[in-house]
């Protein structure tokens, strides 16, 4: 999966896109996410919910924002899109393997309302890149023979 992420086009050809894979330091980061995104509260229920559970867990039958996924990849790079693309291929070839999964925007919250602090946590990453996509991994329980419906395709041509 990574391997075919690397290959994506990068902005400029500056191929600086970088992925980590959290696993038995996930609970570790998502404290840290908590306590950084908790300023966010009263504005959304969800970030609430995700503090209460990592207060107790023992009623709840989900994690709030991972759900029962053990595994994240982050991807950072000083560029977006770029960010975003090699995700994206990432994701397909993830998917052509068996694997599922989904993202959170809320764990991304963290890099947006404090970068510096967000960081720390990973000193081997140039401090000029960001976290621009949070992809949480794992074995689906259901498989699908289609996906979801979607709307019509929109293309104009001229």
């Amino acid at each position: 999966m990574f391997e075919g992420a690397y290959y994506s086009p990068s902005a400029q050809n500056e191929q600086d896109v970088e992925f980590v894979v959290l696993d038995e330091k996930l609970d570790e980061f998502m404290e840290l996410v908590y306590d950084i995104i908790k300023v966010k509260e009263n504005e959304f229920f969800r970030i609430k919910e995700f503090g209460d559970y990592l207060k107790d867990n023992s009623t709840k039958e989900f994690h709030p924002l991972l759900w029962e996924g053990k595994q994240l990849i982050l991807t950072f790079s000083t560029d977006k899109t770029s960010a975003v693309i090699a995700n994206t291929r990432l994701e397909l070839l993830a998917y052509s393997l068996g694997l599922g999964g989904f993202y959170s925007l809320f764990i991304l919250k963290a890099d947006e309302i404090d970068h510096d602090r967000l960081m720390e946590f990973f000193p081997e990453i140039d401090k000029s890149k960001h976290m621009y996509s949070t992809f949480i991994i794992g074995y689906p329980k259901k498989r699908f023979r289609r996906t979801i419906p979607h709307n019509d395709i929109k293309v104009n041509y001229y």
